[in-house]
């Protein structure tokens, strides 16, 4: 009955922590989303709307690893067991993508767009290859910059 006891614990401890933990990453994710409103991101290989003569494109990256908490691996435990989606890893998946998506965006705040956005995803698993330790996305496309953008940018 102790050991029930001791379980029942670190489950609630990793509910109440990793609850937290993930509401902080939202309202960080979300904060500098509203920063990054002026630079449009598409999965098109042209650009979107008339911007101008391009001087320049660079390919750019953003990447992140976040790590499975025990209590979305313990729902997701429970939720292999009875079936049905796993709403404890969509979450987590949601956060790194928009999270890898921010970090490119910041690699090239000055750029008119990006343009060619992908998105890569694999699990980092700890040993047993049925379990997720991690989750990594990539995300990579293009920056590109316009004449406008360019001499603007110029004098310093």
């Amino acid at each position: 009955m102790e050991n029930l006891a001791i379980v029942a614990v670190f489950i609630a401890l990793g509910y109440f922590f990793g609850r937290m933990a993930e509401s902080r990453h939202y309202q960080s994710i979300h904060e500098r989303e509203q920063a990054f409103l002026h630079l449009p991101t598409t999965s098109s290989k042209k650009p979107l709307g008339h911007i101008g003569p391009i001087t320049q494109a660079r390919l750019v990256q953003g990447n992140v690893v976040i790590s499975v908490d025990y209590f979305k691996r313990f729902l997701a435990t429970l939720r292999n067991i009875f079936g049905g989606t796993i709403q404890a890893y969509e979450t987590l998946l949601d956060r790194a993508r928009r999270e890898a998506v921010l970090r490119l965006k910041e690699s090239c705040p000055d750029a008119d767009q990006i343009i060619n956005l992908r998105l890569e995803t694999s699990s980092i698993s700890k040993g047993d290859t049925e379990r997720i330790g991690s989750v990594e996305v990539l995300a990579y496309g293009t920056a590109i910059y316009s004449q406008q953008n360019t001499s603007q940018a110029a004098p310093q």
